[in-house]
């Protein structure tokens, strides 16, 4: 099982990063668990690198090494804002632990908040052994509500423990729990084909059950995302044979059927999709599928390819 050491050892190098502006930002669309979509003000913040080393994370490209500065991130929202149409929802992802002290420092939770105070809900991400008293703190300056959004990745009972992200599906259910009890509402990230489980089929079934443990404890969405290769360790697991891609397939099954669910809203992660493709010709038509029921919430009709007959409707 990989550690920090063996983990760190194969990466390549960082990006070169500038504390004082955040990496990207984009604006797009949501639905709500109104039903409405809402459009959404996404920013990649700079800070300082997660404390927790897993094995399947790459976010660590476009972090530093030493503590944010204080008013680095202001700067940087304030920065993105400026780059940005109006939006219902602000969600600022840090690549870690948004209440990691190291990462965004307490000092600036009442001016990032002001900052915020446009926005109907506020999305950050969070390791679940972090969700302490200066979650509902920092909810208490907003005057939109806040919105935790924890990596789950699986409930395989021998997977995660490799992972090497220090967490059991219990912590998840605990944070969760807390969350809840202050009125803050709570999604997932959960990996289709984290490396440890080859079998597709079993990836496929582990996923869906990942989703309804989430669901389970009272989370409201789920965000499928398919493991990639490409940050050194997971190219070494690869080539062990430790680790198995899934397909486009794969996702659009696993995708159909969680939906299907109708216990919470299901994203499909479509970044880079042409890595899980073996079709060209079917790619982009396939890719805005997914992305129409990200947006629609139901299964619509598969993509007709030779490589592989539609035969969900």
């Amino acid at each position: 099982m990989p550690d920090n050491k063996a983990i760190k050892s194969q990466r390549p190098p960082k990006h070169d990063m500038d504390p004082f502006k955040p990496y990207g930002w984009l604006h797009e669309s949501e639905p709500g668990t109104d039903g409405k979509h809402h459009s959404v003000n996404t920013l990649f913040l700079t800070n300082k690198e997660c404390s927790f080393t897993c094995v399947m994370c790459d976010l660590w490209k476009d972090t530093i090494d030493s503590p944010t500065p204080a008013g680095a991130i202001p700067e940087q929202i304030r920065f993105a804002l400026d780059k940005l149409p109006p939006a219902d929802t602000i969600k600022l992802y840090n690549n870690g632990n948004f209440f990691d002290r190291k990462a965004i420092p307490p000092e600036d939770y009442r001016e990032i908040a002001g900052l915020l105070d446009p926005f109907n809900t506020v999305i950050v991400e969070n390791h679940p052994k972090l969700c302490s008293d200066e979650v509902p703190r920092f909810r208490d300056m907003l005057k939109g509500n806040l919105e935790v959004a924890m990596g789950l990745e699986t409930i395989h009972p021998e997977v995660l423990p490799k992972l090497n992200k220090q967490i059991t599906k219990e912590n998840v259910s605990e944070a969760a729990g807390y969350l809840h009890s202050h009125d803050i509402r709570t999604r997932a990230f959960i990996l289709l084909n984290p490396p440890f489980l080859l079998d597709p089929r079993e990836n496929i079934e582990w996923c869906l059950n990942s989703v309804r443990f989430a669901f389970g404890q009272g989370i409201s969405t789920c965000s499928i995302i398919p493991t990639r290769p490409g940050n050194g360790i997971m190219d070494r697991l690869l080539e062990n044979g430790d680790f198995v891609p899934p397909t486009l397939h794969a996702l659009e099954e696993t995708f159909e059927r969680a939906l299907q669910l109708n216990q919470g809203r299901v994203f499909a992660d479509t970044w880079d999709l042409g890595q899980f493709s073996s079709c060209s010709r079917c790619l982009n038509d396939r890719k805005n599928r997914l992305e129409q029921m990200n947006m629609e919430q139901c299964v619509l009709p598969a993509v007709d390819c030779s490589c592989h007959p539609a035969v969900s409707g």
